[in-house]
């Protein structure tokens, strides 16, 4: 470790926080005192840490995954623990969409917001099940990576994991390469999540000094229930989960993971937190060798805040500004895209994809889309934070149940110094139970 570290005690939380409180008192500022070039300057500086974010997504995603399917020849039951995994991705996704519905119909977000159907517009790019399950497959090997076509990039890197495995030591020169590059672009994103306080300022600050809280006061009841029904999920079924499955403390969970949920919250970016999202979840026991496969896959479908909670409120939302009658099926639909069309998400920033996919499902009109397209950013904070926990809940649920959770270091996870080396890593996972 460095003397530049030793000697570095904020912790990364602490510098996030502060971050957002410089963030609102300088959008605040900007927007009162119509301070232009600091509405610029702010907006520079958001678009320039989301853009380095951005940069590294389209071959970190691709290595990842690539990685995390040959890792996973490591892992004794690896069959298991993936078919696990994906059993919990589905349920915590239906737990957050039923919460969204009933949020949705006990408080009617549609009603008293003055909007009406001439205040939609349909938006440039819209999801259907005939284009997620066509845009799977690439026409092309450059497009998805020119285009960040995250669903087909990870298409891509499975059927190459795939393939390696198969091939077995013929492709280990291939893999050495590929577990190299990654390491790679791992440290440089990592240099750039150092750089997240200073993107805080700018992200929110921007998004105070342009919106205010005008735009917040129209979509008051809507924007409530996205924030009610990601805290219920985040501080209610997260935690009850770990206290009733993996046998946890929830209180230690969020000491842990708290530095990835933060960032996720500042850069509403799945993927681009994905380094660190890895980095606490194995900070919190999960065997290394399952958390670079778990985390990795989650990171590009597991999406409870942008995939079950948003869709299932704003279809309700939708549906009363155009008066259209909502039934049984309807809401059973809602519940249904939700957990099995969260991959159209990708783990980018928005959740537009989605909503798209679940209004064309339930024939309600795109141009619901453009009601909401104003207030997605303030809302895609809390939306990618729930991700992003869930992200690193999933691998703790799977491995307590699966006795691969080092308790020891469940109990002293603190992410306030993530730049240290984990102590005791373990090279090998034991056989599951």
């Amino acid at each position: 470790m460095s003397s530049y570290t030793k000697s570095f005690k904020v912790p990364f939380w602490a510098q996030i926080l502060a971050g957002l409180v410089l963030g609102v008192l300088l959008g605040w500022l900007a927007r009162n005192q119509d301070l232009s070039w600091l509405t610029t300057t702010l907006e520079k500086v958001g678009d320039t840490f989301i853009g380095l974010l951005k940069l590294a997504v389209a071959p970190l995603v691709f290595f990842a995954i690539l990685v995390s399917i040959t890792n996973l020849r490591k892992v004794n039951n690896a069959a298991r623990l993936a078919s696990r995994t994906l059993l919990w991705f589905m349920v915590t996704s239906l737990i957050a969409v039923s919460i969204g519905l009933v949020i949705g119909l006990l408080t009617n977000p549609g009603a008293g917001t003055g909007l009406t159907p001439k205040d939609g517009a349909k938006p440039d790019e819209t999801g259907s099940w005939i284009d997620f399950l066509t845009g799977i497959v690439p026409t092309d090997v450059i497009t998805p990576f020119t285009q960040l076509n995250v669903l087909q990039i990870v298409f891509m890197a499975a059927v190459a994991g795939i393939a390696a495995l198969q091939l077995g030591e013929r492709a280990q020169p291939i893999l050495n390469l590929s577990e190299s590059v990654l390491e790679l672009l791992q440290k440089a994103l990592w240099w750039v999540i150092r750089l997240a306080p200073l993107g805080t300022v700018g992200l929110i600050g921007n998004a105070i000094a342009t919106y205010g809280w005008d735009l917040i006061g129209k979509y008051a009841t809507f924007t409530a229930d996205i924030y009610i029904g990601c805290l219920i999920v985040l501080f209610g079924v997260y935690p009850a989960l770990l206290a009733t499955v993996a046998k946890a403390n929830p209180i230690q969970f969020f000491k842990g993971a708290w530095p990835a949920i933060q960032l996720a919250f500042v850069s509403r970016s799945s993927v681009g937190t994905m380094p660190l999202t890895q980095k606490v979840t194995e900070r919190l026991g999960v065997p290394k060798e399952y958390a670079s496969f778990a985390v990795p896959f989650g990171a590009t479908t597991k999406m409870d805040g942008c995939a079950a909670i948003y869709p299932a409120i704003a279809a309700i939302f939708v549906a009363q500004i155009f008066d259209i009658q909502l039934g049984v099926g309807d809401y059973l639909l809602i519940a249904f895209v939700s957990v099995v069309g969260s991959a159209a998400t990708a783990g980018l920033t928005g959740a537009t994809v989605m909503l798209t996919l679940t209004l064309s499902t339930l024939g309600l009109p795109m141009e619901g889309v453009g009601l909401l397209l104003a207030i997605d950013p303030i809302l895609d904070m809390i939306r990618t934070a729930t991700n992003v926990a869930g992200q690193a809940l999933i691998p703790v649920l799977v491995s307590a149940r699966e006795n691969l959770l080092d308790r020891e270091a469940y109990a002293t996870a603190d992410g306030s110094s993530l730049d240290e080396p984990r102590d005791a890593e373990r090279e090998q996972v034991p056989a599951a139970a």
